[in-house]
């Protein structure tokens, strides 16, 4: 029985792409929790209002210096280039219809059907594909419904991670088939609970008006700032976190043969590993 074929990964990850992935990843790390770590005498606690106008600047920048890093790919050794042609192609037609799925479910219940593209995509195309697919998206989602604002980066951030994360399961020659399905539906259902964590986490410091027992207090013990903030998921958002997990387990469950097999047949006949070679013109 000839073994599965390892299919090549259209944005390679390098050095200095890994270097900028991690590096956005800190600052994103950063821009979620400082509010936790702060002090209440803190000038950061002070201008807490600006700071995610601050971050809606700068994660962008680091997000372009992600993609203009990964796109260098491997330059040595006769590799294929990184995000070339083919890969922006790709990366254009499921961006669209990541984009495109979002607002089906959006408002109803925290139905999300673009989740389960961005598992599989992440899956079948890499991390480093994964993370610019997950961003990319999310960014033309929030153009197409008018949901631009100072929590876009970070909503751009976390499905980069979505994305990334679904890139670094066990490989495909080593898991196919139900079990495949199985592990992508548990990693999906896992993954849209931890965005609605983290984006409330974004967004819980600077809500006002909220009962003291949900509320964050600056300054407090990082312990009991933590459990205000589970008793705030729970209360709020958990309502909507667990449809979208459902809904990404049934779309990956029903759906992700097919989706995982034109995936990898797109892969294949593109062939981003193939080397390109001029030859002059025959006499």
């Amino acid at each position: 029985m000839t073994p599965p074929t390892t299919l090549a990964r259209p944005v390679p990850l390098g050095r200095r792409s890994l270097l900028a992935l991690a590096l956005t990843s800190l600052v994103g790390v950063a821009g979620f929790g400082w509010p936790l770590l702060a002090s209440a005498r803190s000038a950061l606690v002070g201008h807490s209002a600006d700071a995610p106008w601050l971050f809606a600047l700068l994660l962008p920048l680091l997000l372009a210096v992600v993609v203009a890093q990964i796109s260098e790919g491997r330059t040595a050794g006769g590799g294929a280039p990184g995000l070339d042609a083919k890969s922006v192609a790709l990366l254009g037609v499921l961006a669209a219809a990541g984009a495109a799925l979002r607002p089906l479910g959006a408002g109803t219940a925290g139905l999300e059907p673009m989740f389960f593209l961005m598992v599989l995509s992440g899956r079948v195309l890499g991390p480093g594909f994964g993370f610019v697919l997950g961003a990319l998206s999310m960014f033309a989602s929030a153009l197409l419904t008018g949901g631009v604002g100072p929590w876009l980066p970070f909503q751009m951030l976390a499905m980069g991670w979505v994305s990334l994360g679904a890139g670094l399961l066990p490989g495909p020659a080593r898991l196919r088939g139900r079990r495949e399905l199985a592990l992508l539906a548990v990693y999906g259902a896992v993954a849209s609970l931890l965005y609605g964590v983290i984006m409330n986490l974004q967004g819980w410091p600077y809500i006002a008006g909220l009962a003291s027992s949900i509320s964050f207090v600056p300054g407090d013990p990082l312990s009991e700032n933590l459990v205000r903030f589970a008793v705030y998921c729970l209360t709020t958002s958990l309502g909507w976190d667990l449809p979208r997990a459902a809904l990404t387990v049934v779309l990956c469950l029903t759906l992700g043969t097919p989706v995982l097999r034109a995936l990898r047949r797109a892969t294949r006949r593109a062939a981003f590993a193939a080397p390109v070679a001029f030859r002059p013109p025959a006499d």
